[in-house]
This record gives C-alpha cells, structure tokens and sequence, in this order.
C-alpha cells in the first residue's frame, strides 16, 4: 500500500528545469532514500512534498488523496525533520516544542515533549534558549518536533548532519525501531551512503531533476562489476606483481608489502590460486566490494 504518490512531478524556475517530472510512491513502513549530488533537485523535491514550494505540473497524493485539494488533511498525518531548519532562537526549547505540539493538537503535549526530550538526551537544556544551542543540539530539537504528531509519513533531509556520531547512530536506530514499531514511512536524503545502506529498502538517484537510477542498495551496487582484492605480502611482493603483469592484470602498489588488484569478483578464487601456486606469502587478504557512494560517484562523474 502506497501512502505517498508522486505522478510526473515537475519544478522550473524562470525557464530552469529544476526538477523534470519524477514519479516515484512511498509504501507503509517503506524508507525510501533520495540522493543525488547538489542541485539534483532533493530539497526542491521535499519542498513541494511539503508544499513551502508549488509544483508546475504533475500530482502528489497523500494516503490516496490529492494534496493540493487535501492539504490540511494530509500535513496532520506527517512531519518534516531536517538539520537546516531552525527555530524561534529567543524561546527555549521546551517552549518552541509546546508551540507545534499546540499546533498538532496534542492531548498531553507536556509528556510526550518530556518523553522525546529523554529520548534525545535532551532534557538538560529544555529551558535553554533555542539560539544557545550548538548546531547538533539543534538538529535534536528539529528531530524532536518532528516525532511529536506520530506521524504516518515522515520526511528527513539531511537529519544526522551535525550530529556527533553516537548521536547519529542513536537516531538511525530510532528510526529503524519506529518503522519496526509503527510501520513509519520515511523519505530520506543524505549524503551519508552509509546511512542510506543501513536504514534504506529502495533507493531513488537523482541528477538534474531527473530519476536516473532507482532500485534496492544492494541491486544498485551489482552495477559496478568489478572488486578491489587487497593482498599484503610477506616477501615485498615482487614474485607476486611479476606474476600480474605476465596476465595482464592491472594492479596498484600500495607502499612495498601490499597490492591492490581490480578483477571481476568471479575471478578471485584464480587470482589467490596463482598467487599461491608462484610461493607468494600472503599475509593479508581484503576483498573489498563496491558500495552505494561508489555508485553515487559513478553516476555523478559520468553526468558531468
């Protein structure tokens, strides 16, 4: 079942195609990442998602309903998170979180904001003014109002940026607890391909406002063929680099003991074969397989 819908989405600016009718849905307690280099059109993407910007053509449906003609409707049942927003810098925090919880009709806003305050190891600085917080301190808060409606469909752009790595990964697991426990959607953006590995079912490459790749982390990666195979050698190496180039095989020397060899993943039980066949002493063996920001680069460097 699809919660979010987006038909032929399209954003120009002054006759600039920013983003050039995308399609895509969102499934009940899917992730889905949406990634891309700067100005592929991510932000101008959620911004219409959001309505903070109109769309030129095209549709989005919330929960099956238009959102142009059900937007009020609609924004009850979501929220937005993002390291790049900001607050009312002369109110505290537990006052600027009591203003949206007002606004999202919150029964008992007081206890959820102390229970989400807990949860971001933000209670200490519930009565610290909003523009004494460091700039991590502040993506919490802006996590923080974006969980206070339970929402059905969250968008977050850029959402660890800034935060230290502990209270990163402490997010990333609540996100994967909140999408195990209330069935979450999330559309996600960040440049963190480890991030969109670890938490993301589908992944959506945008480049220019146009989808240009879109398929599962793992598929994604089955695009670049080949494998880097580490070998750290005992003996200097030399028998070893010997032994490549009478095959042709093309490798890089990383400092005396160890070399870095580019082959087809198939083709690395033979390599190890001849290297051992030749009395090359391995000591170390590293096989090291694409990853998504080896796509990202990929596909980025080749729309240049």
């Amino acid at each position: 079942m699809s919660v979010l819908e987006v038909t032929n989405l399209l954003k120009t600016y002054r006759g600039t195609t920013a983003v050039n009718g995308i399609s895509f849905s969102l499934g009940k307690g899917e992730i889905v990442g949406l990634l891309g280099p700067n100005g592929a059109g991510k932000t101008t993407t959620i911004h219409m998602l959001l309505g903070i910007t109109l769309h030129n053509g095209g549709s989005i449906r919330y929960f099956g309903q238009d959102f142009v003609t059900h937007r009020e409707e609609s924004l009850q049942r979501m929220n937005a998170a993002s390291a790049f927003n900001t607050l009312q810098g002369r109110l505290t925090v537990r006052e600027n979180l009591l203003v949206f919880a007002e606004l999202y009709l919150l029964k008992n806003p007081k206890k959820k904001i102390d229970e989400l305050l807990a949860r971001f190891e933000m209670t200490e600085f519930a009565h610290t003014l909003y523009w004494s917080l460091s700039s991590g301190q502040r993506t919490r808060v802006n996590l923080i109002k974006s969980l206070l409606n339970d929402p059905e469909i969250l968008l977050m752009d850029e959402p660890t940026a800034s935060l230290d790595p502990d209270i990163a990964d402490k997010t990333l697991s609540l996100v994967e607890e909140l999408k195990r426990e209330r069935e979450l959607s999330i559309l996600y953006t960040s440049h963190n391909m480890a991030e969109i590995t670890r938490i993301c079912d589908r992944v959506i490459f945008l480049d220019r406002g146009n989808i240009v790749a879109h398929d599962t982390p793992q598929n994604l990666t089955k695009r670049i063929s080949t494998t880097t195979l580490r070998l750290t050698v005992a003996d200097g190496g030399g028998g070893l680099r010997r032994y490549l180039e009478e095959r042709k095989q093309s490798y890089t020397s990383v400092g005396d003991s160890v070399v870095e060899i580019l082959t087809e993943e198939s083709r690395i039980p033979e390599v190890l074969f001849g290297a051992s066949h030749i009395g090359a002493t391995i000591t170390d063996i590293e096989i090291k397989k694409p990853t998504l920001e080896d796509v990202f680069l990929q596909i980025a460097r080749t729309s240049v």
